[in-house]
């Protein structure tokens, strides 16, 4: 899977980012106060990120490629 990143060019999506964890999450933020995001670069979970988020920076690796659930299930979907 590839994700568009800053500045427009494709990058590799991690591999731990799978339907079923985006899925996991997304529900997660329906039913409870979570707001669930990941790095697409890293594979990071990202806790406090709007369902639409993009190019957020990771606290992990820096790279502004964390989305939010929502918005990563919409582009693996």
């Amino acid at each position: 899977m590839k994700y568009p990143t800053i500045n427009g060019d494709p990058a590799d999506m991690h591999p731990s980012i799978t339907v079923e964890r985006v899925s996991e999450a997304v529900y997660r933020r329906l039913t409870t106060l979570d707001n669930p995001g990941f790095c697409l670069d890293c594979g990071a979970d990202v806790d406090g990120c709007e369902p639409d988020a993009r190019h957020y920076r990771c606290s992990s690796c820096g790279l502004l490629a964390v989305f939010g659930a929502d918005e990563v299930l919409v582009m693996i979907a």
